[in-house]
């Protein structure tokens, strides 16, 4: 035990080592790429120039092309909220001629989405003219989209987009020199705080105070059809063509007078009481058949259907950065059935006064596992009667600005807090009731299943006294268990739940983020429930898919004569705590690194058997069958000795209320059947059952019952038989004739029939 803690502590230092050196510098990541993989025909790199650095890619003396770390330039930070780093070759002209991913902290691509995958779509890259986009002569290239991992592709396409183009407009690269400006300002421009007064909503339309995309079926159908992939054309969206795909607003309303016209009095101060100087907050509100918030923030906490961006700069907003609203204060404002407010981190380098754009992102299914997309800007610009100017040296802000990376931050977490979504209105039905309607089926289904189990339990003994039809109904619900509940709806918890439940108790708690996945939370509830009757048996021995699989491919190995080994009694009780080691460790691992726990979490082979049908590299497939195939040999060998979700579910399950599994006092002396039957070996030489390891198969409850196989019963048994026939009349007779009766010394003695024998007189 000692040995393995040693080795767990050993291995916990280097991988914390290996995350607090990254530091996003690029002469940290150089080494990591050969000259020749970024810019073709490179033999060797220059020294750095700059700062942010590029570094020339040359050939023998001559400079063939620039290398430089895409998050030096711009925003890189996905859904770990740790920085993606790439490394980018470019020529001097501006086309793109090599990327290399060094180094990322992405829980999607490291649990589950091939890392090739994620490469492959934003090598779509390699080629791309940038000066044009830098100019506005040409469009933004884009990625494929990688279903499953949308949010990381897309922010590392933009990523090197922006990062080049930056460079461009900067003068460091581009076929015609710097597009920057050429003249400084010599004013220095900020919101105007005394211009506060309330307006209605057509005003504040009207004067650009609230800007509008306004995109109709036609209009997005068109879009696709225009963007040359037939595959996306061929998928048009169903409808009118004058039907409104999507009617959407956004306005800055850390800007007094707009902040005030749309969140009212109240909810104006509660906000400004809460910005810090400069910070900023946008309203974004939609109708129509597409939602600009999607889904995906409820399982990543990421906002990947808009994206601010100004400046070469862009931020994908976090749930931890939004508020519900649940309608607009302005007078004649209409109704939305989405309203949120995003406040911008404070990391994030954002100019009010300068232009930026808000740009959604439009998704299209073309296959079970491709998707399409298309973005469509709506640009902002503050009003001139907002903004007050004075002559005077660059403000604070603007020289951090020019001097200062924005992306040299950006996998910080935010500082700020939400606001409580307590200050303002709460929207008539939020996101989590539209994700539980929409899948009624499916939580019908799952119900019902749980309400089968529950059933089960209560009336277990009726069920295991027939124990053909009890091995027949355990193994049917865990064929469905596996099939239904694991492969189709992929609802296999995990201890990364456990994980992110913990940390979520420590960074801010909310309902609505676990809700927004109805079977998991289903499967929690009945959980949860289920530790004070039962401690962790519902779970572990009935509605884990992986568990399920293990028992029966175990049953088949039976079937076909595999030999069953089972441990000495003392190695085995020794390799119980493995699962409690493994899991303590990523629980410690988690309070550092959420990403780098769910990393480390990959002792689990639940992903790769269940969620992604062993659909993964080899070493995943490899090491999940080599469970499997212990499983063969040892009954749930991954169960007994290695799951940290057991371990997590152990721990509180030792506050269960009820004792249902029963036991005679001959259980462990001398009767040892139970212990040596068990198919976990949970109960003890001594008799008891260790709850902590028992997954509640009722095997040793079938032979509690059973007066063929317990040692008890079969004494009870041979008692009842042996009283049942002194009893019969066969036996009163001694075979002479039934009105015969056996005397205490064994004779004979023949009694008058019944009617023959006359009652004495009173």
């Amino acid at each position: 035990m000692y040995a393995l803690l040693g080795i767990l502590a050993v291995f916990s230092w280097f991988a914390l080592s290996g995350e607090a050196s990254a530091a996003g510098r690029l002469s940290e990541y150089l080494d990591k790429a050969e000259p020749a993989e970024l810019v073709a025909g490179a033999n060797r790199f220059g020294p750095p120039q700059g700062d942010p650095a590029i570094v020339p890619a040359l050939k023998d003396d001559q400079v063939i092309g620039f290398v430089y770390l895409n998050s030096d330039f711009a925003n890189a930070t996905g859904y770990s909220g740790k920085p993606i780093q790439l490394l980018v070759g470019i020529t001097p002209k501006g086309v793109v001629t090599g990327l290399k991913m060094v180094e990322h902290k992405e829980p999607i691509v490291l649990l589950g989405i091939p890392e090739q995958r994620v490469v492959d779509a934003v090598n779509k890259l390699i080629g791309a003219d940038m000066d044009g986009v830098a100019r506005g002569t040409a469009q933004a290239p884009q990625v494929d989209i990688v279903s499953g991992a949308t949010v990381t592709v897309l922010v590392m396409g933009d990523s090197i987009v922006r990062s080049a183009t930056k460079l461009i407009k900067g003068g460091r690269l581009g076929g015609q020199g710097s597009v920057a400006a050429s003249v400084t300002p010599q004013v220095k421009k900020a919101v105007d705080p005394d211009k506060s007064e309330i307006r209605d909503w057509e005003t504040l339309l009207g004067d650009g105070s609230i800007r509008r995309l306004l995109l109709s079926v036609d209009d997005v159908n068109k879009a696709f059809e225009k963007s040359g992939n037939a595959a996306a054309a061929a998928h048009p969206e169903e409808g009118e063509p004058d039907d409104i795909f999507i009617d959407l607003y956004v306005a800055d309303v850390a800007v007094p007078t707009i902040g005030r016209s749309l969140l009212g009095e109240d909810g104006f101060k509660r906000l400004a009481g809460r910005l810090k100087p400069g910070q900023q907050a946008l309203v974004v509100a939609g109708s129509g058949r597409y939602s600009f918030k999607g889904a995906a923030y409820v399982r990543g906490g990421i906002f990947d259907r808009v994206e601010l961006i100004q400046d070469g700069n862009s931020i994908r907003f976090r749930d931890r950065n939004h508020t519900r609203l649940g309608s607009l204060e302005a007078e004649g404002a209409p109704h939305f059935p989405e309203i949120a407010l995003f406040v911008l981190p404070p990391e994030f380098t954002f100019d009010p006064t300068e232009p930026w754009v808000l740009q959604l992102l439009v998704q299209r299914v073309v296959s079970a596992k491709d998707k399409a997309w298309l973005t469509f800007d709506l640009g902002y610009t503050l009003p001139d009667g907002y903004i007050k100017r004075e002559p005077a040296a660059p403000a604070p802000q603007q020289a951090a600005k020019s001097t200062t990376p924005p992306a040299a931050t950006a996998g910080t977490p935010a500082a700020a807090p939400p606001l409580p979504a307590t200050g303002f209105v709460a929207e008539d039905e939020p996101l989590w009731m539209k994700i539980w309607r929409s899948n009624t089926v499916m939580i019908g289904t799952t119900i019902a299943a749980l309400g089968a189990l529950t059933l089960i339990f209560f009336f277990q003994n009726s069920l295991v006294r027939r124990p053909r039809v009890y091995v027949w109904v355990r193994r049917g619900y865990l064929l469905f268990i596996l099939v239904w509940l694991g492969w189709y709806a992929n609802a296999q918890l995990s201890v990364v739940n456990v994980l992110t439940f913990a940390n979520s108790l420590l960074t801010g708690f909310s309902w609505e983020y676990f809700l927004s996945a109805p079977l998991i939370f289903l499967l929690w509830a009945a959980i949860a429930a289920g530790l004070l009757f039962w401690g962790r048996g519902p779970f572990c021995g009935w509605l884990c898919p992986f568990g399920a699989l293990q028992e029966l491919l175990n049953n088949v190995a039976q079937a076909v004569k595999i030999p069953q080994y089972r441990l000495p009694w003392g190695l085995h009780e020794r390799l119980w705590p493995i699962k409690y080691i493994i899991f303590l460790g990523l629980f410690g691992m988690s309070l550092y690194s959420t990403a780098l726990a769910e990393q480390l979490a990959e002792v689990e082979p639940f992903k790769t058997v269940i969620v992604l049908k062993f659909a993964r590299e080899w070493p995943y497939v490899i090491y999940a069958l080599t469970l499997l195939s212990a499983g063969l040999f040892v009954e749930r060998f991954f169960c007994r000795y290695m799951c940290p979700l057991g371990a997590a579910l152990a721990i509180p399950g030792r506050v269960r209320m009820f004792e249902w599994l029963r036991r005679w006092p001959e259980c462990g002396t001398p009767c040892q059947r139970c212990a040596k039957e068990c198919p976990v070996q949970a109960i003890h030489p001594e008799g008891h059952i260790n709850v902590n390891e028992c997954i509640y198969c009722m095997h040793c409850q079938e032979l509690y019952f059973d007066d063929h196989r317990c040692p008890h019963m079969i004494q009870v048994r041979l008692k009842r038989e042996k009283r049942d026939a002194l009893s019969s009349p066969s036996m009163r007779s001694g075979g002479k004739g039934p009105n015969t009766i056996i005397t205490a010394g064994g004779k004979p003695i023949n009694l008058p029939p019944v009617g023959a024998i006359t009652p004495p007189a009173t």
